[in-house]
């Protein structure tokens, strides 16, 4: 099967309003923009946004925040490195989005649960703090954990560095970080990359398998 769109919109044509987009990008690397954008053009309203970063200076999700777009932010990091409150936080404190904070590491293993087809697991980070309330807590061998939910997805956006027409993916150093893990999560799976090959990818290349993506749109760097 030939998974590949001509262009960004093309490859985003049915994302519908009140789509859950989880969206790869950590530390500057694997930030999805190209596609980020031509979503923000494609308009859909109600979104959630499954991301590390509400704001990261070197991710457009502020564009699709400005545009009133979201309604849900679910991360890690909800603060903007400006002294100025950044779009998110204008709508947070206005009570225009809502916003769920967790773990970096709960965030990654929620997603990964989602992807493996587990509802829900304990784990005692976060116990005894604000991330928890709420939540059901539970002991075992005396110690003390927090249920948290799997997280999945209507479609998820990945960045990665190449990929070949069946979908298979390599990544350059950090770009991969919540890729895959997102790609599993998620109904429907879309790659931007630096490039397509002409030839099938060699085996020793793949780090994401073409199995778990639908789609790849080739952007310029």
């Amino acid at each position: 099967m030939d998974k590949r769109a001509a262009t960004a919109a093309e490859a985003l044509a049915d994302v519908s309003d009140g789509a859950t987009v989880l969206i790869s990008g950590f530390g500057g690397a694997g930030f999805p923009n190209v596609l980020i954008r031509a979503l923000r053009d494609r308009g859909p309203k109600d979104l959630t946004l499954v991301v590390n970063s509400a704001t990261h200076r070197y991710s457009l999700t502020h564009e699709l925040i400005e545009a009133g777009l979201v309604r849900k932010v679910i991360c890690t990091a909800a603060r903007g490195h400006s002294k100025d409150p950044s779009p998110f936080e204008r709508q947070w404190t206005e009570g225009k989005i809502e916003l769920e904070c967790v773990p970096q590491g709960t965030f990654t293993e929620r997603i990964r649960a989602g992807g493996a087809g587990i509802p829900a697991f304990y784990t005692p980070v976060g116990f005894g703090t604000e991330l928890a309330k709420g939540k059901e807590v539970r002991n075992f061998k005396d110690r003390d954990y927090v249920l948290e939910h799997a997280l999945t997805g209507d479609v998820a956006l990945i960045r990665a560095d190449a990929a070949d027409c069946y979908g298979n993916l390599s990544f350059r150093y950090a770009q991969m970080n919540f890729g895959p893990v997102m790609a599993t999560a998620a109904r429907l799976a879309i790659a931007e990359v630096r490039a397509v090959l002409d030839e099938p990818m060699p085996h020793d290349q793949v780090r994401l398998p073409g199995v778990y993506i639908d789609r790849v749109v080739a952007v310029a760097s």
